[in-house]
């Protein structure tokens, strides 16, 4: 039975919400604080967390870049009551996994969760492998066999030929790269990497992705890196991941 941490300072929601996803069969834990969380969190193995991102003290997203710098850090909802744009690419940028706009029902919440725990069960044990470059010293980031450079914003194939990549590809592949193995929804992959374009929409992201197929895939048609979750947006999949 997966395990999920509700920490919020509002007494009377945390424990409405705790009683409705142990209905559903949830194993649910609460916490009205980040301290009180953190202490739990040494005890208990938690497979998703929800976080109010506006609690007194310490808040909900310095709880949430604490916990992506763990070892196998749990699946992150943010919950909070401000949902402007840029809430939510601060969020997401901290490492969570999805966010809620307070009030929500529920049944959304419900979803979520579910969303995010069958995104952990692709991802697996893998994790992005960051390096640094012998010889210039630059940031590597590891996409599969290919190496993406942070600071020349360069893509690297496996015989080091550079493959060019425009600046809206480049930060899509990045967004994968560092999400190995766990399924990306068509609107976090928008908020993750914008294309600085107002029109921007779900096919845009469809276009992209097409461009990095024909660039990166063996087969473009029947793609092993980058694929298609019907229903729920995309999975990166690197070589040593693949079936």
């Amino acid at each position: 039975m997966p395990t999920i941490a509700l920490v919020d300072d509002e007494a009377d929601l945390r424990d409405a919400l705790a009683e409705y996803l142990t209905e559903r069969n949830l194993q649910v834990l609460t916490a009205g604080s980040a301290a009180e969380f953190r202490a739990l969190a040494v005890r208990e193995a938690i497979d998703v967390v929800v976080l109010d991102i506006a609690m007194p003290g310490e808040t909900g997203l310095s709880l949430a870049r604490w916990l992506t710098g763990q070892d196998g850090p749990p699946g992150i909802i943010l919950a909070t009551a401000a949902g402007s744009p840029l809430d939510r690419v601060v969020g997401l940028e901290a490492g969570v996994d999805d966010y809620l706009v307070k009030p929500y029902d529920p049944r959304e919440l419900l979803a979520r969760i579910r969303s995010v725990l069958r995104g952990r069960a692709h991802q697996g044990a893998s994790r992005p492998a960051r390096s640094s470059a012998s010889v210039t010293g630059a940031a590597i980031l590891r996409a599969g066999t290919y190496r993406l450079n942070l600071d020349s914003r360069q893509l690297l194939a496996p015989d080091d030929r550079e493959i060019a990549l425009t600046a809206a590809e480049f930060d899509l592949l990045k967004v994968f790269a560092e999400r190995p193995n766990r399924v990306l929804p068509r609107s976090r992959l928008r908020d993750l990497a914008p294309a600085n374009q107002d029109n921007e929409n779900d096919r845009s992201i469809d276009v992209r992705i097409t461009r990095l197929r024909r660039k990166l895939e063996r087969d473009p048609e029947r793609p092993a890196l980058i694929r298609t979750v019907r229903g729920e947006g995309y999975m990166f999949v690197p070589p040593q991941d693949q079936d």
